[in-house]
């Protein structure tokens, strides 16, 4: 089981990033997926979620608007398409997936590390002013 992450690299503040995230060994079909940021010391902070069915997505606030989470379930690969990038959006950034059915406190639940079960490796976004 494994998520490879890729896509990351260095943009000019208002460019653009798409990071892709493929998954080996299982299906993510079926599964919640999650994109997490981090930056030096600092913690893991959610960026976006979509659930199980692509029925329903999250974003943090300060991407709405900028960053679209999506799934290609042919490539089984999960996307992350971030526009209008900030230089306050560097960081390492990481995909992960759950097959857990979160029924209560679906936002909360999404955006919390701990209620993932795999993890990519992260990819480092820079975006410089």
């Amino acid at each position: 089981v494994q998520l490879q992450a890729s896509g990351g690299g260095l943009v000019q503040s208002g460019g653009s990033l798409r990071l892709s995230c493929a998954a080996s060994g299982f299906t993510l079909r079926d599964n919640a997926i999650g994109w997490f940021r981090q930056t030096p010391g600092k913690e893991r902070e959610g960026v976006s979620s979509l659930n199980s069915d692509d029925s329903t997505t999250y974003y943090a606030p300060e991407v709405r608007g900028r960053f679209t989470i999506s799934r290609d379930n042919a490539k089984n690969t999960v996307y992350l398409q971030m526009n209008n990038l900030k230089p306050e959006d560097t960081a390492v950034y990481f995909c992960a997936t759950t097959a857990k059915i979160i029924k209560k406190g679906w936002i909360v639940a999404m955006m919390t590390p701990s209620t993932y079960a795999y993890w990519g490796q992260g990819t480092q976004v820079t975006v410089s002013s």
